[in-house]
């Protein structure tokens, strides 16, 4: 049974470490204490990632591997302005006009954090040229972070520990208003957090799955390599990302997608059936949908690296994908239910 306010809770409490991709130390620690309190055993990857464990009722099929990403888009620090201001470029699909007047945290690579904003140059409406006011943001030309310190100028910023390569972070801005949720990286800690819920669920009613069943928590998504090392039984995963909608998607905020295709090339025809039976026959409100020109999940870099599995993907239709995003209470749900019913079919 879904506990949408449990579901919620481990959404919030993952949205409130920031995990820029590489940036996985805290939201690692924060992800095992939960796992601990489940009583749920797993192992840590050499790189930042996380692999839970739950035993299965048969291991002649081989295991089956559900992945979820904690990584989050965000920005580095490229180089320190003349005027004290953060030159930036993106980590991972960040674009400068999904996040121009953002606030956001500087973590240095001494340990401090320095809060900010993303703005644009120059950066006030009234004293702006007319043909500057049409100009795309650009973070090479025309959009910094303003930190929130007395800083003139270059020497200023640097002395405060600030220099190239730190990491940015961008404020989250939860809310949740008549049951859709909105927030900054739903895509994917929204998705992980449905996956952490369906395995307190199995733990509190002492119900294994068919098979067994890992979960795979990966902190490199965003960036193509999250999911590169998988136990030697699995034979199927599933990834549970987000689904974006748009103009010609089926996706919907309400619902959960079954992925037919990605960017990179169509997922596993057999495994895909085999969810979008078990979605008729549990009643899930589902739909098929395709995600290109620019959208993978973590099963892809699994293929690519030559593992022998059969690779699907779900998750909940999401609106504003890599800015404030956008789903619904229901499309968590219907992911739950669906995940549920596979894994115990």
């Amino acid at each position: 049974m879904f506990n949408q306010d449990r579901c919620i809770d481990y959404f919030k409490r993952l949205l409130d470490v920031d995990s820029t991709t590489g940036q996985y130390d805290e939201i690692q620690k924060v992800l095992c204490g939960m796992l601990d309190e489940m009583g749920v055993p797993y192992r840590t990857i050499r790189k930042g990632g996380v692999i839970a464990e739950i035993a299965g009722q048969s291991d002649e099929d081989g295991a089956i591997c559900v992945t979820a990403h904690l990584d989050d888009i965000g920005l580095m620090v490229r180089h320190v302005n003349a005027d004290g201001t953060l030159n930036v470029c993106a980590v991972g699909g960040l674009y400068p006009f999904y996040c121009v007047t953002e606030n956001v945290r500087v973590y240095t690579r001494g340990g401090q954090v320095f809060t900010g904003a993303v703005c644009r140059t120059p950066n006030s409406i009234h004293v702006t040229e007319e043909e500057l006011r049409e100009v795309l943001p650009d973070f090479r030309k025309n959009v910094c972070v303003v930190l929130d310190e007395n800083v003139k100028c270059a020497a200023d910023t640097e002395a405060l520990g600030i220099t190239t390569g730190d990491m940015i972070a961008l404020e989250h801005r939860y809310r949740m208003e008549n049951g859709y949720l909105k927030s900054r990286f739903v895509d994917d800690k929204a998705c992980a957090a449905v996956l952490l819920e369906l395995m307190r669920t199995m733990k509190e009613a002492g119900r294994a799955p068919k098979r067994k069943m890992y979960a795979y928590f990966a902190m490199y998504e965003e960036i193509g390599h999250g999911t590169t090392v998988l136990p030697e039984d699995v034979t199927d995963m599933i990834a549970v990302d987000i689904a974006p909608t748009g103009p010609d998607q089926t996706s919907d905020e309400r619902k959960v997608s079954i992925f037919a295709k990605d960017s990179r090339f169509p997922y596993h025809w057999g495994l895909t059936n085999e969810l979008r039976q078990c979605a008729i026959d549990a009643g899930v409100d589902y739909v098929m949908d395709i995600f290109t020109p620019h959208y993978g999940t973590d099963c892809d870099p699994s293929v690519v690296a030559g593992y022998d599995i059969r690779h699907a993907a779900i998750g909940p239709g999401t609106a504003n994908s890599h800015g404030y995003e956008r789903t619904h209470i229901d499309g968590l749900r219907n992911t739950y239910e669906l995940l549920e019913a596979y894994l115990y079919s």
